[in-house]
Order: structure tokens, then sequence, then C-alpha cells
């Protein structure tokens, strides 16, 4: 039978003496979750737990380029799409793009993600050269503009080398690298840091009829498989961050099981990317069927996932989210100094 241990995060002020960090972070534990397919949950004291488990939830995660992992990184979200479903068309133009990166380096964001093709539901796939027309020259004027880092959103290798040649760091596949086979050689042979997600189907498909097992459990083992992949591709674990993939191919409720147990992917000894912004369980639940008035619900969800040590937040709104975060530690880990 195969276990799964989650560790429950704290960030309370009183700690007791023998609690573990959480990933080198900002989190601390001294219980874990055991799951599995077989049984119910149990909560035992980290006494309980495997020394290799126990070794993959708290070694301190390793930088992704400049960004310190040991503390929350802000992805701000650019897409130079005509039909993304919160903000195509409104930085489609390589001058658009480039104002809307500096605004939000300058709210917060310390890694841009830009993509040129619309992932929504029901979204179809965008032509090579077309993505490649949309993307690259962004890139190029941010990387050359800015002291920010970048991600390409894309699926595809060609793409993701013109984004790289362009000045991009990162390489973040929604696809889970299982889109194009030249994608995590070419991202080994770049030195590339890459963000895996998981989805069920393709952004045509995804929402028609999403069904699991276990969301949680499946979508863990799939991480956990395309992390195995990815190193045999020549990427290593330092420079893979990993993403549940929330909204792609998931009911609410299958969003909420994984929001409620997000601490379970440090168990992959890797870090967690959470993109959750503005996603239509927010809508519902929110009550908010306009994208641009989820602020408070993309918020509150960002920082429940940096509750529970997730090393990056996948946004729209980086100032807001920027400002949270900001309160957060202040209130949580003391990180405020009275100036």
């Amino acid at each position: 039978m195969k276990k799964y241990y989650r560790a429950i995060p704290q960030t309370d002020r009183a700690r007791p003496d023998d609690a573990l960090v959480l990933a080198g972070g900002w989190t601390w534990f001294s219980h874990v979750e055991v799951l599995s397919r077989e049984a119910p949950p149990r909560v035992v004291p980290i006494s309980e737990v495997p020394e290799e488990a126990l070794a993959a939830m708290t070694a301190p995660r390793a930088a992704i380029g400049p960004l310190d992992m040991t503390r929350p990184q802000i992805m701000g979200i650019l897409n130079v799409t005509p039909d993304s479903f919160s903000d195509g068309g409104a930085h489609d133009a390589p001058e658009a793009a480039l104002a809307r990166a500096r605004e939000m380096a300058e709210q917060g964001a310390t890694l841009i993600d830009i993509g040129g093709e619309s992932t929504r539901p029901g979204a179809v796939e965008v032509p090579v050269a077309e993505e490649i027309r949309r993307t690259a020259p962004v890139i190029a004027a941010v990387s050359g503009a800015l002291d920010v880092p970048i991600s390409i959103d894309t699926r595809k290798a060609a793409v993701a080398a013109e984004a790289l040649d362009a000045g991009a760091l990162m390489v973040n596949d929604v696809a889970g690298f299982t889109f194009d086979p030249e994608l995590a050689p070419l991202c080994g042979s770049r030195g590339a840091p890459v963000c895996v997600m998981h989805a069920q189907g393709d952004p045509a498909t995804m929402q028609d009829d999403p069904v699991y097992d276990d969301v949680l459990l499946d979508v863990y083992d799939f991480l956990e498989e395309r992390i195995t992949a990815l190193e045999a591709a020549g990427i290593p674990r330092a420079d893979i961050v990993t993403d549940p993939g929330i909204g792609f191919g998931k009911t609410i409720a299958h969003n909420l099981a994984l929001m409620a147990r997000l601490s379970l992917f440090h168990s992959l000894g890797c870090p967690v990317l959470l993109g959750a912004s503005r996603k239509g369980f927010i809508k519902v639940i929110g009550q908010a069927p306009e994208p641009e008035n989820r602020v408070g619900g993309s918020v509150a969800v960002a920082l429940e996932g940096i509750a529970q040590g997730a090393q990056i937040v996948r946004v729209h709104d980086v100032d807001d989210t920027h400002q949270a975060v900001n309160l957060w530690k202040a209130v949580t880990t003391g990180e405020y100094d009275g100036t």
C-alpha cells in the first residue's frame, strides 16, 4: 500500500521545540497526515514518519534563477493573446505588454509569466509561428528593459527555444511536458528551470467531464512521474517547480480538495506553484461573474496557498496580492521592522 505524507503546516508564534521547517520556508510542522487509497487519513507526529519522507518535506528548495524559494514569490501574468479569459487583447501589442510588465514589477512581481496561447476552457491550439510572433518580441523587450526574470508559458519546444533566446529564464508548461516530446530535452540541454503542471485533457475539452479516482493522489502521482521523466531528460530536480493545475480539468470540488491539502505536494521535494487567480471556482463561490471583480477571492486563495508553504503564486492582481502578502507576513511571521 502506497502511503503519502502531508505536512500539516503552521505559522503560529507558539512553536514546539521539536517542530520541523517545511521546505526551508516560513511554515513549520509537528504532525503529518498519512494518506492512502486503501485507508482513511490519519494524523501522526513527525516521530512516526519515515526519514526519507521527512527529508523530502524539509529540504530547503534551491533558488530558481535569482528567486529565493525560502520566501513567497509573486508571478505576474502577462497574456499577449487576443482571447485569454481574463485579459485577452489588453496586452497583445509589444508596447502595451512592456508597460504592463513594468507596472507589475513596480507593484511587487518577482517573476513575469508571458503566454501567447490561451488555455481558457474551450480554447483552440495556436500555430507555432503565431505563438512565437506574439511572445518572442515581448520577451526581448521586457528582458531588455527590466531586471525581472521571465517565464514562457508554452507547450511547444520551438516557442520555448525562441523565448529562451529572447531572454526568458524558465519554461512553464500547462501540459506537464506531455504535449511536445521535444520540450523537456530542450530545457535539459539549455539548463532552463521548468514548471510542470497537471491538467486532465487539453484546453479545448478539459472541462467537459473531469473524473478522478482520488484527485489529490492522482495529481500527486502524475507530478511524481513527470518529475522522474524530466530528470531523465537532463533537468535536475532542483530546477523543477510543480503546479497541481487548479482549474485545468477539475470541477469546483476537485479544486477545493487540492487547495485543502496543497501542502502534500511539498513531499515531491520541489517548489510548489499555485495558479488560481480569477479561476471559475472563485467566480461561482465568490459570486463574481466578471473576472476583474474576483480580486478578493483570488487574494484569499493566494494567501491560503502561501499559508501552506507554496513558494510561488501566479496572479493577475499583483498590487493587491503584494499588499496582502506583506500584511500576512507581518502578522504571522513577524516580518515587519516597525519603520
